[in-house]
C-alpha cells in the first residue's frame, strides 16, 4: 500500500512529532515532588506508562490513589492550569523527532489527510502547533477531554474514511487502543534504547521516522 492509498493518516504529537515526553515527566515530578521522593516516583511511573492519558485523568489518579485525599473538579482544573504553565513553552521549544516534518511534509503533498489526535487539552494543543508551525499540515486538530477513540471514531464517520485504510501512528498504549477500538492499522514509535509497551507483533518504527515505512500495509492488530 503507497501512501497515495491510504485514506487518512493519524499522528498523536508529544515522542511523536515532537521530541516533548521528558517535558511533561519533569512537570508532574515538580508539582508532586512535595509529597515526598515515593509519591514523585509513582506519580512518574504512572505517567509513563500511561501516556496519551489526559492529565486531568491522572490527576485525579494521583490525588484519589496515592495520596488519599478527595479532589474537587475546580482543583483539577487548577492543577491543569499550573501544569500548562510548566509546559507550553517547553514542548514548544522541543525538536522535532527525526523525520516527523519530513514526513507531514510528504504525505501533504500526496493529498493524503492527516489528523492530530493529542491527549493534551485541545486548545493547548492548537497552540502549540500554530507557534511550533506544523499545524498547517493537518486537516484537523483535536485533544483533551474527548478520549481518543471517541476523536477518531467521529473523525472516520464524519469524512466517511475506510479503518482499513486509515493507520494511527502513536508511541502509547492510548493510541493503539484508538485504532484498536476503530479497526485501524497502527504503527507504535519506540524510543531507541526504550522497551516496547505494544503487544508482540505490533509493527513497530524506531524513533527516526520514514514515510516509506507506511507504504506497506502492517499488520492486524
Amino acid at each position: 500500500m503507497t501512501e497515495k492509498n491510504w485514506q487518512a493518516v493519524f499522528f498523536d504529537c508529544d515522542g511523536v512529532i515532537l521530541d516533548s515526553v521528558d517535558v511533561k515527566t519533569r512537570a508532574f515530578a515538580k508539582m508532586f515532588s512535595q509529597f515526598g521522593s515515593d509519591v514523585e516516583a509513582a506519580v512518574v511511573k504512572y505517567h509513563l506508562e500511561n501516556g496519551g492519558v489526559s492529565r486531568y485523568e491522572k490527576f485525579r489518579y494521583y490525588y484519589e490513589n496515592l495520596l488519599h485525599l478527595p479532589i474537587s473538579e475546580e482543583q483539577i482544573q487548577k492543577l491543569g492550569k499550573e501544569f500548562s504553565s510548566l509546559v507550553v513553552n517547553d514542548v514548544i521549544a522541543s525538536p522535532f523527532i527525526k523525520g516527523a516534518l519530513e514526513m507531514m511534509e510528504e504525505l501533504r503533498e500526496k493529498t493524503v489527510p492527516l489528523y492530530l489526535v493529542s491527549g493534551t487539552p485541545e486548545a493547548e494543543m492548537i497552540e502549540i502547533s500554530e507557534r511550533k508551525g506544523f499545524s498547517l499540515y493537518f486537516d484537523e486538530i483535536h485533544g483533551s477531554p474527548a478520549k481518543k477513540w471517541d476523536i477518531v471514531a467521529d473523525i472516520l464517520l464524519r469524512k466517511c474514511h475506510d479503518p482499513g485504510k486509515c493507520i494511527f501512528l502513536g508511541d502509547a498504549m492510548s493510541d493503539h487502543e484508538a485504532a484498536w477500538r476503530n479497526g485501524m492499522h497502527f504503527i507504535g514509535i519506540v524510543p531507541k534504547g526504550a522497551t516496547s509497551v505494544f503487544p508482540d507483533k505490533t509493527r513497530l518504527m524506531p524513533y527516526v521516522m520514514r514515510s516509506n515505512l507506511i507504504c506497506e500495509l502492517p499488520g492486524k492488530l
